[in-house]
Parts: structure tokens; sequence; C-alpha cells
């Protein structure tokens, strides 16, 4: 993945004055070796604080370091005004966690107390109104603790990419699609700057692209990765100018931020003006990890970047499009895997999914385009799209949104794809999420989600969910099982 950052994290161990600082400093070199064990490197920082100069030495040895993520150690009680001003000023995402007692042979000279000393850290977080990453139970061993720094990682990498992201838009949203169209006003919150332009400013960077040198390197490269699938080599041209453009447009104008995401217009007026549907080379910036949402989504766009950080990985964005068939959920799916009917669905969009996250690609056209802009007709202006099944396996569906009056919500929920041929078209997979009909109903039309949600193949759920509460996103869905009823949910349903 080129466009997300490496994180450098670090260690940093506290110490009221009233507990031996050894035990704390020798607690924090029991967790860098546990650490280390794993084949990670985290750097220790030598300052043990218990004062605001302590802080202010702990912080000048970090920034030497080029540390850019920390881990707040209490390995006794910790002095609470210290910790929380070095998780102020430090900037970075920061994550605090405390020390186990070891043993019951040693809890006079060597109790530390930093069960409740987190208590008294978290209630001085939020005086000071400072974020910071907290796990599920953030006191352990030094094995424990390891443990939790290494789940902290993706969050971390997560919270600096989007510290650091600008969104460049192109176009409007189409005609009837305003379930893509959200304020950007929360966006600026979360510390992501955006650009947005007109779809003429794309065409004229593309023009001025025609005879670009690199053109030729670009096919050849897209015919590497089409191989057989490659049915449609004319477009190919076409094609690789509009990808340099983009590339080009991101290094041009990324300005002060170091990752960039796209959400850009892709119909109606682009295929009669460009020539070609702009599918497959958002596919294959996606792979790389540069995100092209559909659409002009931009909240889409910000998703799939949270999925990218995360999971380190290609994502996708999809419709979540049509019901499964009854007669392939009956031959293809039940008795099979455990799931009922209801459960699964049919994500879809016109051929924008990495080809690394399908089965097989083929260059096609996108058919329903072909229907309104170019019928009875051999398909031109339409071809472009990456079209094959989406390759079976583990998934996590979710999506960062802001509402119509730029309040944030999100929603998270894991589950698969299955190995199930669709026999339809696109960039397409039959998923499966486990009380996906409720999930519907009582999160996604209740609280007016759009049809596109992000994919991150694999079983992200924690780390996104946590990536999302560290964002403040109180307002914060998962599809939730049978014994635990949706607020909307009717009680009395049969």
């Amino acid at each position: 993945m080129k466009n997300i950052p490496e994180v450098k994290i670090a260690i940093a161990a506290v110490s009221r004055d009233c507990f031996p600082m050894e035990l704390s400093a020798n607690r924090r070199k029991a967790v860098v070796e546990a650490y280390r064990q794993k084949g990670l490197n985290i750097y220790e920082c030598p300052v043990t604080i218990e004062s605001e100069k302590d802080m202010r030495a702990a912080l000048s040895d970090l920034r030497a370091n080029d540390v850019n993520a920390l881990v707040v150690f209490l390995g006794n009680f910790g002095p609470e005004s210290a910790e929380t001003l070095l998780a102020k000023e430090f900037g970075g995402p920061v994550m605090f966690v405390a020390a186990a007692e070891e043993t019951q042979n040693n809890l006079v000279s060597g109790r530390g107390d930093a069960y409740c000393g987190m208590l008294n850290a978290s209630y001085n977080l939020a005086l000071r109104n400072i974020k910071a990453y907290i796990p599920e139970y953030p006191v352990g061993t030094a094995k424990e603790v390891a443990d939790m720094i290494e789940e902290f990682l993706p969050v971390a990498r997560t919270i600096l990419g989007l510290s650091s992201l600008k969104v460049i838009s192109f176009g409007p949203r189409p005609q009837d699609f305003l379930a893509c169209n959200a304020p950007i006003k929360q966006l600026y919150n979360l510390g992501v700057e955006i650009e947005e332009n007109s779809e003429l400013d794309l065409l004229v960077a593309y023009n001025a692209h025609k005879d670009d040198e690199r053109i030729p390197s670009v096919i050849k490269d897209m015919e590497e990765e089409l191989g057989e699938g490659n049915k449609m080599a004319g477009i190919l041209p076409k094609l690789a100018q509009y990808e340099l453009t983009l590339l080009d447009w991101m290094e041009e104008h990324k300005g002060s931020r170091d990752y960039v995401v796209f959400a850009n217009k892709c119909w109606p007026s682009f295929q009669t003006e460009f020539g070609f549907v702009p599918c497959y080379v958002n596919s294959r910036l996606t792979k790389i990890g540069i995100p092209v949402a559909c659409e002009v989504d931009i909240y889409g766009a910000l998703s799939e970047y949270i999925g990218t950080c995360v999971s380190k990985d290609a994502v996708t964005l999809l419709d979540i499009n049509n019901s499964v068939p009854a007669d392939m959920y009956k031959e293809s799916i039940e008795g099979k895997f455990p799931y009922t009917h209801r459960d699964t669905f049919m994500g879809f969009h016109c051929g924008n999914t990495p080809s690394c996250k399908l089965t097989s690609l083929t260059m096609k056209y996108q058919l329903i385009m072909h229907r309104s802009l170019e019928p009875d007709k051999e398909p031109d202006i339409t071809r472009g799209t990456a079209e094959g099944d989406i390759v079976p396996g583990n998934i996590t569906f979710f999506r960062l949104q802001s509402t119509a009056d730029a309040k944030l919500r999100a929603y998270v929920a894991e589950g698969e794809v299955l190995p199930v041929a669709t026999r339809s078209f696109g960039s397409i997979g039959v998923f499966a999420i486990p009380e996906m009909g409720r999930f519907y109903r009582h999160v996604l039309i209740e609280k007016n989600y759009p049809h596109h949600g992000a994919v991150a193949f694999g079983h992200y759920g924690k780390a996104i969910f946590d990536v999302l509460r560290y964002l403040g996103v109180s307002d914060l869905a998962y599809n939730q099982p049978k014994s635990v009823p949706y607020k909307s949910e009717n009680p009395f349903k049969r």
C-alpha cells in the first residue's frame, strides 16, 4: 500500500511519586521485551514520568526519535496530570494501558495500584477533552499489554492517515443520487481536507495527457493484469491516459497533505465526453491504496480509506444491491452455510473492485449505461468495467457517514462472501451477514444510510469499531444478534 502511513510507536512509562519508580520502569522493560518477541519494533522512551518536567523531557525525546504513536503505560498508579498532558501535547494517537500485579508474594513494596490509576487517568482525559485509545480490558501482564499494543497499531495507522488526508472530488452527485450527498463540515472536524472540482477541470487535465509518453507503459501493465480477460483492448489507451491524469492530479494537488483519495463523477455525461467508463482505473488505483469512490461519494471514499489503513490491503465500495433469488438460495446456500435467506444479499458495482479481489477479471462494458447511452449498437463509450465475481472469504461491511444535519454516524458488520456463482454482471458477490435482514431494516433504512458500503476483505470489525470510537462517533451500529432487539424493532412482530 503506497498511500498509508508507517507507524513508529513508542512506550513511555509513568510513575506516581509515592510509588517506586523502578517498579514502573521494570514493568515497561518487560512489555518492550514481550512486544519485540513478536517480531515487532517499539521505541522505549528512557524517561519515566513522575512530574510535568519529566513529561517535557519525555516529549522532547519522543519527538527527537520521530515517534508518531504513543503508549502511555501505567506501571504503577501514575501521575494523572503529567500523563494526560503528555497525551495532549504529543499530538498523535495515544493509547493508555496499565500493569497488572505479578504475584501474591509481592503485594507490599511491589504493588503498583495501576488498576486504580487507570480510573484517574480516564477521568482526567475526559476533563481535558483528550481522545485516547483504551482497550476493552486495559490492565494486563507484559505479554497481554504487548498484545494490546499490537491491536492498537491499525487504529493508530488510521488516525495518522486521516490526520493527513485530502479527499479530492470531481463533479456534483448524479441526479437522483442524493443519498451520496452529505455535508462536508464533519470532514474538517475529523482533520480531513477536501478539494472539490468540476468535471470540466478533470476533462481539461485529461485532454492535456493525450500524448503522454507514459501511456504505452501503463497499457502494458494493464494488459498483464487483464491477461485473457482483455476483451476490449481498444479502450486501454484512454484508460491509461485517465489513470495518469488522476495520479498527476494527486501529486500536484495534495498540498500540505500526505495522502489522497478520490470521489469522482462517473456517469452519465462522463461517458459522452471522455468516451469510456472509469471503473477499471478506479479499481487499479484502489488496489495500490488510493481509493476512488464512484458517484462522488465523499464519505464512501473516506470509509474506503479507513478500511485500507486498518487492513493494509485493497478494499472496495459496493451497492447493497439486490436480494438473493429464492432458487439460488435453495440450490447453493440452504443447508450448506449457516445463514437464513434474509441473512444474504448481493453486493454490486459496475466494475470498480480490484483484480486481486475478483475470482477472474474481464474487461467489459457497463450494461446499464449501454442501454441508455448507446442502445442497438456495439459498446463504445460504455467500455471500461472490471468485471467478475468477488473472491469468497471473510469481509467487514462498514460505513462512516455524515447525516443531513452534519452529525457523524457509522455501522460495522462482519460476514463473508459465499462461494456461490452470481450469474450476473459487474463486480459482484453473494454476501452473508448474520441477522442482515434486521440490520438492513433497523440500521441501514432506519438511520438513512446510502446504498454504498465499504468492504474490507477480512474480519476487521474490532479495529474499525475502535477507530470510529476514537474519532468520537457516538451513533455506532452493528448487526445485533436476535437476543438484542433494536430500539425501533417492533416487539410484537411475528
